[in-house]
């Protein structure tokens, strides 16, 4: 260890885990930059160790299935029932019980970035995961509490593996012919529904993105549809779209 220069052991203490004996071994260099380093390792640990837990705490409605031999355990989650345009998008997704996606939570309190890297692994991880999308004019139809159903139904219907449990966020689909649990804040709770929350947040705010290149006026790729100051300005100024909801009350005035 003494060999190495500090560049050399600050690579490696942010690449290897060290048992106590190298680590005891390392605080006897007296060279500042590795013992910086040693305190960042330490910092890392503590890190990677809370988000483990934190983990291992949202696994806890999917250990109970798996432990009850259920296998294919769904979570579904929705987004974008409160804008004033666009679909509602619900996503259901079977994670493999092997993988791990550290700091993974509710997609709305993580940043684009952070969710978008999480919408790829997951994707490539799921054992399977489907969307469903219900557009504005059946919301207009229905209303959005049944659209947002709908979207639940056609996420789970259209999975490539028939589930043995699904994991909801806060609704309830007791006619599928499913055991469930509807869970409060369930995308804060468990990892299957907060990975399906993840998924229609990223595929719905994709979707919105393109009708901003239809409609620049309305800053879609901004507010994802919602009923911003500039976006109520642009109705004004502008009117309707062919993708606002006009069931809602600022369409109507």
């Amino acid at each position: 260890m003494e060999q190495k220069s500090v560049k050399e052991m600050k690579k490696w203490l942010t690449e290897t885990m060290l048992t106590e004996q190298q680590l005891q071994l390392l605080k006897k260099d007296n060279r500042k930059g590795v013992q910086r380093a040693i305190e960042q390792y330490y910092k890392r640990i503590d890190q990677e160790q809370k988000l483990r837990s934190e983990y291992n705490e949202m696994m806890t409605y999917e250990r109970k299935c798996y432990a009850q031999g259920k296998k294919y355990v769904v979570g579904i989650d929705e987004v974008g029932r409160g804008p004033l345009a666009g679909p509602v998008v619900a996503a259901a997704v079977i994670l493999d019980p092997k993988s791990y996606f550290p700091g993974i939570n509710d997609s709305k309190k993580m940043s684009r970035q952070k969710r978008e890297s999480f919408y790829y692994q997951i994707q490539k991880e799921a054992i399977s995961y489907s969307f469903g999308i219900i557009d504005n004019e059946i919301i207009d139809q229905i209303n959005i509490y049944q659209a947002t159903i709908q979207a639940m139904k056609q996420a789970v219907e259209t999975l490539s593996i028939q589930p043995d449990h699904l994991l909801i966020d806060a609704m309830d689909l007791a006619d599928l012919p499913y055991s469930t649990d509807s869970i409060i804040k369930g995308d804060q709770k468990s990892v299957s529904i907060a990975a399906a929350s993840i998924l229609a947040k990223v595929k719905r705010d994709d979707m919105m993105s393109k009708l901003h290149n239809q409609f620049p006026n309305y800053k879609f790729n901004q507010n994802q549809g919602y009923g911003t100051k500039a976006h109520l300005e642009a109705l004004e100024q502008y009117g309707i779209t062919p993708y606002h909801r006009q069931s809602f009350a600022p369409m109507k005035r």
